[in-house]
């Protein structure tokens, strides 16, 4: 009977560790922004993302935007047909789980540094 209460508690507190796990919001380069003043490929190292996560990405609006884009679009720079383009100047992005991978639409931008790819894992249990 002991091990059956014990059992049920542990259970009602994972249930509940799970639940209690708010998204975190991350600002893509920190107090710089989504900017050409830092290398957006080395802003992610040492971060953990998780499925749900939000990015925050605010920049210049006439300036820059953002993209999400597929493997080929982030090495080559090149937004294909179907890609998600922001250009709000403050957008706010949920990841879903795996690698999603951000560019600036224009090339030239793009190949200086602002581009990146984000690895969300699922939430921890």
């Amino acid at each position: 009977m002991r091990k059956t209460i014990t059992m049920v508690i542990l259970l009602v507190l994972q249930f509940e560790a799970i639940l209690s796990r708010q998204p975190a919001t991350y600002m893509v380069g920190d107090d710089f922004g989504w900017d050409l003043v830092i290398d957006m490929e080395t802003w992610p190292r040492g971060k953990t993302f998780y499925a749900g996560d939000f990015l925050v990405f605010k920049y210049d609006d006439q300036r820059f935007d953002v993209a999400i884009v597929d493997r080929a679009g982030h090495d080559s720079c090149s937004v294909s047909p179907g890609a998600q383009v922001f250009d709000s100047g403050n957008d706010k992005i949920q990841l879903v789980f795996g690698v999603t991978y951000f560019i600036d639409t224009e090339a030239d931008v793009c190949a200086g540094g602002m581009k990146m790819a984000i690895n969300a894992t699922a939430p921890p249990p």
